[in-house]
């Protein structure tokens, strides 16, 4: 019996199809990056206690938050590749189970060795989960779009700090010596115990494809598996860029070297935001300071979402990325020049907000050239050789100083404007 009930136009169907898949799955996912990014960054709050309980000099606790890379690079590209051939769901999963343990296992760090063991763990267990996520973004949204859709998802690097900060400064200061152990130690178990639980609920809710979506009807479905269907296709032929060697190409490079200034001046942030902030606010208690601390994240937040939607919408990449970058490189500067706390204080606020922004509409762009297996291994190269900054940036910012990551920041935004217009242009 044939129904009576009309077709739903082309557009409706679009637009009612894509508002489901982001509130079944952006929320979800912006989750788990909050405790994925709680569990590598809270290191920067600990360092306010547990350096000297350990006996750890600035070099030795810098060169253990760098050397969390090592792990990380060496093996987020096969991770990366086995995401792409064993689905999201058991991959994601598991990463998430494995660096919740480890993580909180760093609560038995003893000495300089221990803290470099456990922090090369970490970088292996967690390597694979953020570029394993800028892929199955790509398998779920439309290139038009994937800027906003990133931008949801990774307003988790702010709320993180957010919530995480004050919540690190209150277990810092009020449970220490509880037990008989420091707050820095209950800083990790607490924090991440919850990242092995959601490891086990991602089993259960993540769908690997959309054609796996039963949470769709079948209309939704099949009119989404033919989009990005259409895509990919559209992608092979004016970029034959779907096989694993078009990671070589020199665009690919352009855009790790790119994502190298934005890593430096992220993870030199993550380690020393709360040593900049203490420094200025001589007087402030570590819950205040983890206060504090949570302004710049949310800041962040407003920023990096503005700048998802208004690239969207605008039909614009470079433009952006630049922009953030130059904002990025304003906000360190003031915070060198720093004449009272207060402009300090702004500058870091500047500073955040301006590299967080860089970041929706930056890994919009791997997507809008790479592919398939080119697309999982491209993005994965670009994330883990892009995060040497990561593994230099704490060491270059306490060797050479503020004004380094103002200068790091304007040779990004320098860069981008070397990225062709067709790498940086939405499919229609």
């Amino acid at each position: 019996m044939t129904s009576d009930k009309p077709t739903m136009s082309e557009s409706s169907l679009e637009s009612t199809t894509l508002r489901k898949v982001a509130w079944r799955l952006v929320p979800f996912i912006c989750v788990l990056y909050v405790f994925n990014i709680l569990d590598r960054s809270n290191l920067g709050f600990a360092r306010l206690r547990m350096q000297d309980d350990l006996g750890l000099t600035e070099a030795m606790f810098n060169l253990g938050y760098g050397i969390f890379y090592l792990g990380y690079l060496a093996f987020e590209v096969p991770s990366n590749l086995l995401l792409h051939r064993f689905g999201a769901r058991k991959w994601i999963a598991r990463i998430m189970i494995s660096w919740g343990i480890i993580s909180s296992c760093t609560m038995f760090v003893t000495d300089q060795w221990t803290f470099y063991g456990l922090r090369i763990l970490l970088g292996v267990a967690e390597a694979g989960f953020f570029p394993g996520i800028i892929l199955y973004l790509s398998y779920w949204f439309p290139q038009q779009q994937r800027a906003k859709m990133t931008a949801f998802f990774m307003v988790a690097i702010g709320l993180s700090s957010v919530f995480g900060n004050p919540v690190s400064g209150a277990i810092m200061q009020y449970l220490d010596t509880v037990l008989g152990m420091h707050g820095w130690q209950w800083l990790f178990l607490l924090e991440g115990m919850p990242s092995v639980v959601l490891g086990f609920v991602v089993l259960t809710y993540l769908t690997d494809y959309p054609k796996d979506a039963e949470w769709l009807s079948t209309e939704e479905r099949q009119w989404l598996v033919d989009r990005m269907q259409r895509e990919e296709q559209q992608r092979q032929q004016r970029h034959n860029a779907d096989r694993l060697g078009a990671i070589l190409q020199w665009r690919v490079w352009l855009l790790i070297a790119i994502y190298f200034t934005v890593a430096v001046g992220a993870n030199a942030g993550g380690a020393y935001f709360p040593k900049l902030i203490e420094a200025q606010f001589t007087t402030a208690s570590t819950f205040q300071i983890g206060l504090l601390s949570a302004l710049p994240p949310l800041c962040s937040v407003f920023g990096m979402t503005l700048f998802g939607i208004s690239s969207d919408r605008r039909n614009e990449r470079k433009g952006h990325l630049a922009t953030a970058a130059l904002i990025a490189a304003i906000g360190w500067s003031l915070t060198a020049w720093a004449p009272s706390p207060v402009v300090a204080f702004t500058g870091l606020c500047i500073a955040q907000t301006g590299m967080m922004s860089m970041l929706p509409v930056f890994w919009t762009l791997p997507t809008a050239f790479l592919t398939g297996a080119a697309a999982a291994g491209g993005i994965a190269m670009i994330n883990s050789v892009g995060n040497i900054g990561g593994f230099l940036g704490a060491s270059i910012l306490g060797s050479f100083g503020l004004w380094s990551m103002a200068g790091i920041l304007l040779l990004g935004a320098m860069l981008v404007t070397a990225v062709p217009n067709d790498s940086a242009e939405k499919e229609a």
